[in-house]
Parts: C-alpha cells; sequence; structure tokens
C-alpha cells in the first residue's frame, strides 16, 4: 500500500512524503511542530496532520 493511502506513516515515510530527513522530522516531532500519536515504542504521524503541516510551510513561503 503506498504511504499516500495510509492513515498513519512512519517517521520514514512522512520523511520521504515531505522530502525531508528522519532527523528532521524527529526534530519537527520534538519541538511539537509535528504531531505524532505513540504506540509503545513506535511513532506514527497521521497523514492528516502531515498534509496540515505541509499546508502552513506553504502559506508561510511567500
Amino acid at each position: 500500500m503506498p504511504a499516500t493511502d495510509r492513515i498513519l506513516l512512519t517517521v520514514k515515510a512522512a520523511a520521504e512524503t515531505l522530502s525531508f530527513g528522519r532527523s528532521t522530522v524527529y526534530e519537527l516531532m520534538a519541538a511539537g511542530v509535528l504531531p505524532y500519536v505513540k504506540v509503545g515504542r513506535a511513532r506514527r504521524i497521521r497523514r492528516t496532520d502531515l498534509e496540515a503541516f505541509a499546508a502552513e510551510l506553504t502559506q508561510h513561503a511567500a
């Protein structure tokens, strides 16, 4: 299943979707800029949160 069809993305899939490095995504999560859910040791990012984050980036780019 393509990452764009998933509801929850791994950090790696989110980084690939954003064209960022994994460490950048972890930094954004730690800073509270990119929300995530944690189940056990696994961290997942909701596709909707990733899309909202990307939309905010385009609004401030002008």
